[in-house]
């Protein structure tokens, strides 16, 4: 019985092993692409009125290409860049990935208004993309200046703003191994019927094959002699 379930075990390995390796050729052979639409909200007193910032495009998941097209800041939204950079509000973005066979997933993020401004609009967004080619994670960064405040004080009447400067940088998360159960199961059955069969000689010491039993005798002696101190003189 105990075979038969070994057996039936290690199969079970193989076909999930051959299933997860067809299921990465097929992901190496058939290199799709993906589009991050992006959004963002300039005005924390409407924190969900979202318009359209631009779009990334990741051509090729495999390899990671990638490009990125923005609109220029409307005036009204270089406005609200300044009004809210002195009061460490919170510039808000949402992207939202599009695949190939129309499925959606959307990521919110934030970042202050003080510290895109102090690096002149410039940004990062890192795509990590898992085994299969979906995006797990989005993640939007500002460099950070060393030795500088990120929240300066700024001198709004000669602040200038320019368009955003964007680097993208694509991740791709590796696959967990697999572990080797079928083989760990079939360890464990050898050493059950070695055992059975006598062939498994014990050769610990006496020390470490009775070790629970002297440990117990030796604190029992300790703790007698510690309560009689009499006994002791």
């Amino acid at each position: 019985m105990m075979k038969e379930l070994t057996t039936n075990i290690f199969m079970l390995a193989a076909l999930t092993f051959l299933s997860l390796a067809n299921l990465g050729m097929a992901y190496l052979e058939y290199d799709s692409s993906v589009n991050i639409e992006l959004y963002h909200a300039v005005n924390p007193e409407i924190p969900d009125s979202f318009t359209y910032r631009g779009n990334i495009t990741v051509s090729t998941l495999n390899s990671g290409i990638s490009s990125i097209n923005q609109r220029s800041l409307f005036p009204d939204e270089k406005i609200a860049f300044k009004k809210f950079v002195s009061r460490h509000a919170f510039y808000r973005l949402k992207a939202t990935v599009v695949y190939t066979n129309g499925a959606r997933r959307t990521f919110l993020t934030a970042n202050k208004f003080c510290s895109l401004i102090n690096t002149q609009l410039n940004d990062e967004f890192w795509v990590s993309i898992d085994g299969s080619g979906y995006v797990n994670a989005i993640t939007y960064m500002v460099p950070q200046m060393n030795g500088v405040d990120d929240c300066p004080e700024f001198e709004l009447e000669s602040l200038v703003l320019q368009d955003f400067n964007t680097e993208v940088l694509i991740k791709h998360t590796d696959l967990a191994p697999i572990p080797d159960t079928a083989s760990y199961i079939q360890k464990l059955e050898r050493e059950r019927e070695a055992r059975q069969r006598g062939e498994t000689k014990d050769t610990r010491g006496f020390f470490a094959k009775y070790w629970m039993y002297i440990v117990p005798i030796v604190l029992l002696m300790f703790i007698s002699g510690a309560s009689n101190p009499e006994q002791n003189k």
